[in-house]
């Protein structure tokens, strides 16, 4: 097996093992916040927002996240439960015309033990997928490619998701 040298990820694994608070809180309040790009966040709704994952499956792998801490889907307002929806759609629309992907895995997973690495508060997956993303170099080098910086693929979608504005 390869080995790849990634210091950055410490950081991740010292907050989470601390007890840190939940990295999708105290957002709500950031709609106009300078620092969007660098936290990766693409657009603010009346209940959820949407952002780019910061440890991606495949470029544009973005996270539909409601601002109440809930862990259970079930437990948010309707008004959240729809403009969860429409923004995973919305996303999935956006993904297909600004980076040309085949299809999309969409999902949540609720609770740790169905795989959750923030089971506190409910979010969903939106992972865009193209014909041969998935080739032999995971299986042969356990090993992962991304092929292109998240900053440029984060370039690549916030103007779609600028537009969106004029939704709310």
């Amino acid at each position: 097996m390869k080995h790849i040298v990634a210091p950055w990820r410490m950081a991740f694994i010292r907050k989470a093992r601390h007890g840190h608070k939940c990295i999708f809180c105290g957002l709500k309040g950031r709609r106009h916040d300078a620092r969007s790009r660098k936290m990766l966040y693409l657009y603010f709704g009346r209940t959820c927002f949407v952002m780019m994952n910061r440890y991606p499956y495949n470029n544009g792998h973005l996270m539909v996240v409601p601002y109440v801490h809930e862990e259970n889907l079930a437990k948010l307002t309707p008004a959240a439960q729809q403009e969860m929806m429409k923004l995973t759609g919305e996303s999935l629309r956006i993904l297909k015309k600004a980076l040309g992907c085949d299809g999309a895995n969409c999902g949540m997973n609720m609770g740790k033990v169905a795989g959750a690495g923030i089971a506190d508060h409910v979010h969903m997956h939106v992972v865009p997928r193209w014909t041969g993303d998935s080739n032999f170099f995971p299986i042969i080098a356990d090993t992962k490619s991304m092929p292109e910086y998240l900053e440029k693929t984060f370039d690549r979608l916030k103007p779609h998701f600028d537009r969106l504005k004029s939704l709310k």
